[in-house]
């Protein structure tokens, strides 16, 4: 198996290098030349556990790591971290199935990628004999960037470099990010949107000069962003675990197609569903969730993208995103890899801010539907998912919720439904006690947390927890033109 630029410039290379360089030298994201077709082995599959699981599936792209490395790197990751055995449970509430992805040591999905792909990342550097140190530069809309601090703490040979818009996360997540430990960590806020951050780390990576000035003294860049296929492909894997689980527990039958709906912005985590229908589960459709961001959800309605308008501040800070890195890969897919198509349409959306995909494209779009959930939507549905099913689901879960019930409606369309629960309702405590009708005036960040505990009685995540006693320790704030300037800084160069 090896990797080729959605952008066509005939690179071709392992899984492990494709790891450590993270972008493509066109600016493009790496994809695996094919998709394994997995249909025939479902069967095979059934009983594993979630570590069995993620060894068949991902030897099948990293077929340059012997299984040994694979099991080292796969025991490492889902070790005790991870609050249940199960490490990511499909639970059945009243008629509806929630795919939880916060049982790991953030408290959102991005750890079931993060806690094995830099173990992943210090492998491949390893076995390319890389002697430069690599750093990480990554902008985050909240959970990124903890998750990665967490998975690359302390890894000899990396730095990590995380930029978060100061007004564009929650308060736990700004702490769980500040309060950071590990020697090779770094935490900048940035005054701007999440788009801003994620533009001015890209252009760094795209800066032939800088990255040539970084080598002189002894540095590479790579990124933990869901742009690094080496943190895409662990995705790919909980969609198949959950399938399974709904068979062993007979709510479906092995074959038998289901639903997903997923809450996203950066969209890396319905592609890794996408990339899991490629591989041959039974998936009928994909529901693509959005907030009140809806720009995936005109995509998928008139095939235009368009980022001319105003970010908006949510509830779900997590989706307040206008550029959807991961739609890049989607695109190159449903144009039968035209890389010639994906630069027309990157250069207009670079340019102009907008692109329109072409008919043949659209026709290709039939596996997804989108809906979207405005803040009032969000708020009410916390309510009566907990009124009623005596379920606490968080802000973006709520927006998948809200979505799913918008597609039923529209389409009567009653197959088996998972809906992706994305972080604990405690990373979001504010909204979540605030949508409950409890009153939230002049409490701080942890009062409101254990009342929001007292009031639903859940217990508070063992990671949320063990914040009311952390320490700010990363407290750098800039502009987003003063990016550089800052890793010149930390890098001492």
């Amino acid at each position: 198996m090896h990797f080729i630029s959605t952008r066509g410039n005939k690179e071709n290379i392992t899984a492990s290098k494709a790891i450590i360089n993270g972008l493509c030298s066109d600016g493009g994201l790496y994809v695996p030349t094919e998709f394994p077709n997995l249909r025939e082995k479902l069967k095979e599959f059934i009983n594993l556990s979630y570590k069995d699981l993620c060894l068949e599936i991902l030897k099948l792209f990293l077929d340059d790591f012997s299984e040994e490395e694979l099991i080292t790197c796969i025991n490492k990751a889902y070790d005790n971290k991870f609050d249940c055995k199960e490490i990511a449970p499909t639970k059945k509430v009243k008629d509806n199935f929630y795919l939880e992805l916060y049982h790991g040591p953030t408290c959102a999905f991005k750890d079931m990628a993060l806690t094995l792909m830099p173990l992943l990342l210090e492998m491949s550097l390893k076995k390319n004999n890389i002697k430069e140190e690599v750093v990480i530069l990554t902008a985050t809309s909240g959970d990124t960037g903890k998750a990665a601090l967490e998975g690359f703490k302390n890894l000899e040979q990396i730095k990590i470099i995380v930029f978060f818009p100061e007004d564009g996360v929650s308060d736990v997540q700004k702490l769980q990010m500040q309060s950071q430990e590990g020697n090779n960590t770094y935490v900048i806020s940035i005054n701007g949107n999440f788009d801003d951050a994620q533009s001015a780390v890209k252009k760094i990576f795209n800066n032939k000069e800088f990255e040539n000035h970084l080598k002189d003294n002894n540095y590479i860049l790579s990124s933990a962003n869901s742009i690094n296929i080496g943190r895409l492909l662990p995705q790919v894997v909980y969609y198949f675990y959950s399938y399974f689980d709904l068979v062993r527990n007979n709510h479906i039958n092995l074959n038998e197609e289901i639903n997903f709906c997923v809450p996203t912005g950066n969209f890396g985590n319905i592609l890794a569903a996408y990339y899991a229908k490629l591989m041959g589960l039974p998936i009928k459709k994909l529901i693509c969730a959005s907030n009140e961001n809806n720009v995936l959800y005109e995509f998928f309605n008139t095939g235009k993208y368009n980022k001319n308008r105003e970010l908006l501040l949510t509830s779900s800070p997590s989706m307040d995103i206008l550029i959807s890195s991961n739609l890049e890969r989607l695109l190159f897919e449903i144009s039968n890899r035209d890389d010639l198509k994906i630069n027309y349409l990157i250069n207009n959306l670079n340019n102009n801010g907008f692109y329109e995909i072409d008919k043949n494209m659209k026709k290709n779009l039939f596996s997804f539907y989108s809906e979207y959930a405005n803040e009032l939507e969000v708020k009410k549905n916390i309510n009566k998912v907990f009124k009623e099913y005596n379920y606490l689901i968080d802000t973006h879960t709520c927006v998948a919720y809200t979505a799913y019930e918008k597609y039923k409606k529209a389409t009567n369309d009653h197959t088996l439904t998972v809906i992706v629960s994305t972080a604990s309702p405690y990373k979001f405590s504010k909204y979540v006690l605030d949508s409950l009708g409890e009153n939230i005036n002049n409490l701080d960040e942890f009062s409101i947390i254990e009342k929001l505990s007292k009031f639903t009685v859940t217990d508070i995540p063992l990671p949320i927890k063990k914040l009311k006693t952390a320490k700010v320790i990363h407290n750098i704030n800039c502009e987003k033109y003063e990016i550089k300037e800052e890793i010149k800084k930390i890098l001492k160069v």
